[in-house]
């Protein structure tokens, strides 16, 4: 097995004596890729079952310290995550209360390409299920209350890994299980104040990668007697670092910064760059030269810079046979994720950095040598993969450019990339998923089109008929996938064949295979388009709007008419904002937006500056002092949809979740006339307190959005909605979840309390076990019709 990704994960005789280990062997088939590369990290084997040495100083609490740094300011790793196993919680082969009305995403097919494991809400909440992709029945694996984020089957079939988000907040922590539902366990994440996020498995399913998250921040001063310094945050309450003596009763932050904000090196941004056009990696021609920036190496190669988490990434056996295997440790990071291994082991691909500055890294296992960093887009976090023989890199990459496309380079026997060239780009257009058939001989992209995806299929240098066409120096021919919904959110490979999770604007997410390669067909467990919805009002296919902002920018949205109305009749008219800022709004159906409709309210939902899907700039457009620019973009396009809509503009609202919260809050009173009332979900209201209260990675990505919370203080105040709280005339009406610390919920508390104390209508609903997304269906339910309840009554009363 020396050739082979079991090099990570188990032991031999030259393992425990490293003066005698050989360098590893390449299989046969491999070439010289790989020639001269640094033999693979053997770890030693330890009995089943036993916990492997800590890498990290215990607390008496039983927590993993981050530990000290070294004498040279470099970190080391932290802990590494223990197997702890879990009884059985395999439930029926359907759910006893089962939603017709449900959704299923993020398929993850078995070897065989038989048999698909899958997240469904069928039972109420976010569960893992398998079932075969050509009939049923389905069986839940797991039937706990914890929603799953992610699933991952192994490439040898024997276990499936997923990620759950205890008490459905923003902690997570990774399990695996057997098909047959046997043998679940907590892989990591299961440390109280830690999180862990799913990377790759190994190419022979002998282990898969996680990525463990301490936080580093200081904790919590002591408040003073009888003051309220937690509101409720769930995770964020004493013990965990994120608390920070707010005086709440103020709704203003007393000006005090934690002490790891103090004195921070990072760079922010505070006007919009330049078009991304310069000369890169996309043009074909000349090689690229990138940097080599070390990252993780064991005992740490990163300075420390006393902020954010520390991220330490592993493999793990889930049988338990051999310890941790240490990949890569980066102290105060916003994410680090292992997308791919090469087949022997000896390369790893990692993601790192926070949102709008995120790079892919090329690291060889056995000496943790940095090979090669290079700019990778947003979005999906599957960001490439290696060849089969590992001489070749393809990732989805926006370096240098506007949009996002596919790149490939040779790799040398050291991992180095060289001759950078471009396989597929759209003008105009992201490449949003890439994902390569388990051969590596076929390529899948997923091409966002003004929120509408295509899906392409790049072949070998086959005859594939009269729809193909020869891709411009790459020895492949394209064809396209004929869609039956607007929109695909994850695509994986099915041995030969392929799946798909598609939503659209008249139908719940579901799962689609392609038994013949080229036509999708549904799943008999997701839902049926006529079961989208209850019967007697069907959904709305929303048009696009097309508004132009005051300074010029062309700016994109979607229209939801409500049904039953003759056309042109004026119509009260929701503005919704989508969070992020670097989300887009895309053209699926949302209960929330039916129930709002079915209360006889329009509703337009733009894409303002910052948003993502138009190209880089028009992503960075709302940087720093660019976001005063993103709030008169809100009122530009709530006069378009009355000039060039049916919009009444007498009976406007405006609502948002997440950045969109912090929209609405804002929108209120930089706009106090404009709107009747607002809706403001898990928004920011005060940009001191959120960044004193927020996850150490949120922290990392606002900073480069919104400004320096130190360095850019004024313009952050300047900024946040509770400065102009005098202003506020409409009422308002805020909804949290009790576990964010994404925002926390002080920041509906704190604006709500102000604007009941100018006498300005607001009430506040705090939703039980969730988190910064509401997953639960009956906390669902009561959120879109509280919020519906409140848009008639203050629209329509």
């Amino acid at each position: 097995m020396a050739s082979n990704a079991r090099n990570l994960t188990a032991g031999d005789a030259t393992a425990r004596n490293p003066a005698a280990e050989p360098v590893a062997q390449r299989p046969p088939d491999s070439g010289t890729a790989d020639a001269g590369r640094p033999a693979t990290v053997r770890p030693q084997e330890r009995p089943p079952g036993e916990r492997p040495a800590e890498r990290t100083e215990e607390r008496t609490d039983g927590t993993g310290a981050p530990p000290p740094a070294g004498s040279d300011g470099l970190t080391a790793a932290f802990a590494a995550p223990a197997r702890i196993p879990l009884p059985d919680a395999s439930g029926p082969r359907d759910a006893p209360t089962r939603l017709i009305a449900h959704g299923c995403w993020y398929p993850s097919a078995d070897p065989s390409g038989t048999r698909l494991a899958f997240i469904c809400d069928r039972g109420g909440v976010p569960q893992l299920w398998t079932g075969p992709a050509d009939g049923e029945p389905v069986r839940l694996l797991d039937d706990g209350p914890d929603p799953v984020r992610e699933v991952s089957w192994s490439p040898d079939g024997r276990w499936i890994a997923y990620t759950t988000a205890p008490g459905g907040g923003e902690h997570t922590r990774v399990l695996c299980v057997r098909p047959d539902g046997s043998d679940r366990q907590i892989l990591a994440g299961a440390e109280p104040g830690s999180s862990a996020h799913l990377g790759c498995w190994a190419h022979d399913g002998s282990a898969v990668t996680v990525t463990v998250a301490v936080p580093t921040g200081p904790p919590a001063p002591a408040s003073p007697s009888g003051s309220d310094t937690t509101s409720g945050d769930g995770p964020s309450g004493p013990g965990t670092g994120r608390g920070f003596g707010l005086d709440l009763g103020s709704g203003l932050s007393d000006g005090r910064l934690p002490d790891h904000w103090r004195g921070r090196a990072g760079e922010t941004e505070l006007l919009g760059p330049a078009p991304h056009t310069d000369r890169g990696p996309a043009l074909p021609s000349p090689a690229v030269t990138v940097g080599t920036t070390p990252i993780g190496a064991p005992g740490g190669t990163l300075t420390a810079t006393a902020f954010g988490d520390g991220l330490s990434a592993y493999l793990v056996d889930p049988d338990g046979v051999a310890a941790p295997v240490l990949i890569a440790a980066v102290q105060d990071a916003a994410t680090l994720r292992v997308c791919d291994l090469s087949r022997d082991g000896s390369l790893a691909l990692l993601r790192r950095g926070p949102r709008g500055r995120r790079e892919a890294v090329v690291l060889r296992t056995a000496d943790h040598v940095t090979t090669c960093v290079l700019p990778v887009a947003d979005g999906d976090p599957w960001i490439g993969s290696f060849s089969p023989r590992a001489d070749a890199l393809r990732l989805r990459s926006n370096a240098h450019r506007e949009f996002a496309v596919l790149l490939t380079a040779e790799l040398d026997p050291e991992g180095r990339p060289f001759g950078w060239s471009t396989v597929a780009a759209r003008e105009g257009s992201d490449l949003e998923l890439l994902r390569y058939t388990r051969d590596g001989a076929t390529a899948v992209l997923a091409w966002n089109i003004r929120g509408m995806s295509d899906v392409e299929i790049l072949d070998p240098d086959t005859d594939t008929g009269t729809d193909a066409r020869p891709e411009e120096g790459t020895g492949s021919a394209s064809r396209h996938i004929s869609l039956p919904h607007e929109v695909v959110t994850r695509v994986t490979d099915a041995n030969s064949r392929l799946a798909l999770a598609l939503s659209g604007s008249r139908r719940r997410p579901g799962i689609w295979w392609l038994p013949d390669g080229a036509t999708p067909v549904r799943t008999p467990w997701s839902s049926r388009d006529e079961d989208a919805v209850p019967p007697g009002r069907p959904p709305v296919r929303p048009v696009p709007l097309r508004p132009t902002a005051r300074d010029g920018l062309p700016l994109n949205g979607w229209y939801y008419r409500a049904p039953g109305r003759a056309p042109g009749e004026p119509a009260p008219c929701v503005i919704h904002l989508h969070g992020g800022p670097e989300d887009q709004e895309r053209p699926v159906l949302d209960p929330l937006y039916h129930e709002i409709l079915g209360r006889g309210l329009d509703i337009f939902a733009p894409d303002v500056r910052g948003s993502s899907g138009y190209g880089r700039s028009f992503v960075d457009a709302d940087l720093g002092r660019g976001r005063f620019a993103a709030l008169d973009d809100v009122a530009d396009c709530t006069a378009h949809a009355v000039l060039a809509g049916p919009a009444d503009p007498s009976r406007l609202a405006v609502m948002g979740r997440s950045y969109g919260g912090y929209l609405t809050f804002a929108s209120l009173v930089w706009h106090p006339d404009l709107f009747r009332t607002g809706v403001a979900v898990c928004g920011m209201s005060d940009l001191a307190t959120f960044f004193e209260g927020t996850e150490p990675w949120i922290a990392q990505s606002a900073a480069h959005k919104y400004g320096h919370p130190e360095r850019d203080r004024e313009l952050l105040r300047e900024l946040s909605p509770m400065t102009r709280i005098d202003a506020l005339r409409a009422p308002v009406f805020a909804v949290h979840g009790e576990h964010d610390t994404n925002v926390p919920p002080r920041e509906s508390e704190q604006f709500v309390r102000a604007a009941r104390e100018r006498g300005v209508p607001a009430e506040l609903l705090t939703l039980r076990e969730e988190g910064h997304d509401f997953l639960r269906a009956d906390n669902r339910r009561l959120f879109r019709r509280a919020a519906a309840d409140w848009l008639q009554r203050h629209l329509l009363g």
